[in-house]
């Protein structure tokens, strides 16, 4: 855990993005390019290398209240001070209150976990990771391409959690769910849900695709 969560609160540049949900341990690239940006990413390199990710939500017109901390790994400078850099998810926090808007946000921000489990969560982790398998399998049969799941799935549930909620495409809010849950047990049990209803859809699919080409 990093050093910073020694510190139960603490102030944090805030970088909402809209459809973006950041989790612990999950890469997430950024090209930085707006201005006030600019300023708070040149700020950060002087510091800790740290800000807050959270999702912009286009409904309420406001971030969430629950994000990730981002550090910064790498960043390129490009001409006219815009900024390529790859950011790694740390901890997840939970927005107290705003302390400034301008030129960036910044947020009082305390950090959470997920409780300590309080059953043995691997056989439901083993669930999640057959049914992750099925439906990569299902989706590479119905494209007819080769699709593999990379070498580094974590195994242990809370990592595995977040890593299959951070692949989950195009359902932002879903995500957002599934990071301000602090009960592993609970996000596995929803992402068995997701997992196993797109089993089900993608398998349909697939044999209707066989008999079809029968």
């Amino acid at each position: 855990m990093p050093s910073s969560s020694s510190i139960a609160v603490r102030e944090l540049p805030l970088f909402p993005l809209p459809e973006v949900v950041l989790f612990p341990s999950r890469p997430l690239p950024l090209h930085i390019f707006e201005f006030r940006y600019r300023i708070m990413m040149n700020t950060i390199l002087e510091s800790d290398r740290r800000f807050g990710v959270v999702m912009w939500d286009p409904v309420k017109g406001q971030p969430a209240s629950v994000g990730s901390c981002a550090e910064i790994l790498q960043y390129q400078r490009l001409p006219d001070d815009r900024m390529k850099m790859l950011t790694l998810g740390q901890q997840r926090f939970r927005v107290l209150e705003y302390v400034r808007e301008k030129p960036y946000l910044v947020g009082l921000v305390e950090w959470i976990e997920d409780r300590p489990p309080e059953r043995d969560l691997r056989p439901l982790a083993a669930e999640v990771d057959r049914l992750l398998r099925d439906v990569v399998h299902l989706s590479a049969k119905l494209m007819d391409q080769k699709i593999e799941l990379p070498e580094d799935v974590p195994t242990l549930p809370t990592e595995l959690s977040y890593w299959v909620a951070s692949n989950l495409a195009g359902v932002a809010a879903e995500q957002q769910t599934l990071l301000e849950m602090q009960d592993t047990a609970a996000r596995l049990e929803r992402e068995a849900e997701i997992l196993s209803s797109t089993r089900s859809h993608l398998a349909a699919r697939t044999a209707l695709k066989d008999a079809l080409n029968d």
